[in-house]
């Protein structure tokens, strides 16, 4: 239900993000990217309006970056991803205040 909302906010995955994968393949990859679990978990178990932090020990990808930053405009959660590269990522409102850089 996410990813179609997320679809209808002009979210558009980018296949460029998984390598070595037929293209009728990669949009399904993509659907199940670490980032993108792990955040669908966590708003299911945490209270709304609080923020989530997610904590992991690989750089975000391109695809994974972009689609967080629809997230909080369809649930109106803060999402704050910290990653391997010891980056910290606040999406809100639709963007990001690393500003896109990672």
């Amino acid at each position: 239900r996410l990813s179609r909302q997320m679809e209808d906010t002009g979210y558009m995955p980018d296949s460029k993000a998984v390598l070595h994968v037929e293209e009728v393949n990669k949009r399904h990859m993509l659907s199940h990217h670490n980032e993108k679990q792990a955040i669908s978990f966590g708003l299911i178990s945490t209270f709304l309006k609080r923020p989530y932090m997610l904590t992991k020990s690989l750089r975000v990808c391109s695809d994974c970056h972009v689609a967080t930053k629809f997230i909080p405009q369809i649930i109106w959660q803060k999402i704050i991803v910290r990653d391997g590269a010891i980056h910290f990522h606040h999406f809100e409102h639709g963007v990001c205040l690393c500003g896109d850089y990672w």
